[in-house]
């Protein structure tokens, strides 16, 4: 069994459904009211546990009710939170998502996902040791984030790092880590005016653009490949990003090359956005291999 350590946030998705998302100074109504466990890095160790590894988390929720129905939907799906603490001076992360014809806007509160320092990183450093890859993505200071590049650097912990919400980044971190990947959006904050097929070019087999109902851009090397994504239709695309790199790295981490990779992550982002909500659509290995387009050569279990 593969282990997959991710460093990251932990929240609560407050969800709104809506025929029309309100301009300034309008008031609309909304067809549904849900709350849902979420945050991206608590969907991508969910992610990645439902498909089969052994999934650590590091992360900071508050002292409160949320915090109680956080961790224990993390045990529940069998990811171990040995890693993660309970502060008193902050509440509990949130996510306030609006849902408008299958697809998604958020305003994200990180609460007590931003005590997450550099000095509590340093205190997990056997975790990150033991792992076989390292999800990390923005929803955390950046202090932390500067952390687990840098430390799992010296260690030779592979990082696949998904730098969203976008931030700019500094080229010695991109080169630090294994795996980028960016949605569309996020790869114009990170590389402003630059044309795509040059900066791919720039990063093989690394650099993977995530491009929602296209599929996913890399270069392997020779030329850039887009690997098409799965055709279904959306009922809620909210944790599809996470989807796929939770589902990426165990395909990666298990010995799969980076295109094969690809297409379990697709076809797990795929049967995620045909449910409601960020983790109750994300698939089990089961269920993926219940459906027409499973490889069985992945052999993952």
């Amino acid at each position: 069994m593969v282990k997959i350590t991710v460093v990251g946030s932990i929240s609560t998705d407050f969800i709104i459904e809506t025929d029309k998302r309100p301009d300034i100074g309008e008031t609309v109504e909304g067809q549904n009211l849900s709350t849902a466990f979420g945050g991206k890095g608590a969907n991508q160790a969910v992610a990645a546990a439902r498909l089969g590894a052994e999934v650590s988390m590091i992360g900071t929720v508050g002292k409160d009710t949320f915090a109680d129905e956080l961790l224990n939907n993390l045990k529940e799906n069998r990811i171990i939170t040995d890693d993660v603490e309970r502060v008193t001076h902050l509440t509990s992360g949130s996510a306030m998502i609006t849902v408008k014809d299958g697809d998604n806007s958020i305003i994200y509160i990180p609460g007590a996902n931003n005590a997450l320092t550099a000095e509590r990183i340093e205190k997990a450093q056997e975790t990150l040791k033991a792992s076989d890859l390292v999800i990390l993505q923005n929803e955390v200071p950046v202090e932390a984030i500067e952390k687990v590049i840098d430390l799992c650097s010296e260690i030779d912990t592979p990082v696949l790092y998904n730098p969203a919400p976008a931030r700019k980044l500094n080229e010695a971190s991109i080169e630090k880590v294994r795996f980028l990947t960016p949605n569309e959006t996020e790869f114009s904050v990170l590389f402003p005016r630059e044309d795509m097929v040059e900066v791919l070019k720039r990063y093989p087999n690394k650099l993977l653009i995530t491009s929602g109902s296209k599929g996913v851009y890399y270069h392997d090397g020779i030329e850039v490949r887009l690997v098409r994504a799965n055709k279904v239709i959306p009922v809620d695309t909210t944790g599809a990003g996470d989807t796929f790199n939770g589902a990426f790295a165990v395909a990666w981490s298990s010995g799969l090359s980076i295109e094969e990779s690809i297409r379990f992550g697709n076809l797990a982002a795929s049967l995620s956005i045909q449910k409601k909500g960020a983790q109750t659509g994300i698939p089990t290995i089961a269920e993926m291999k219940g459906s027409s387009v499973y490889e069985k050569e992945w052999h993952i279990e």
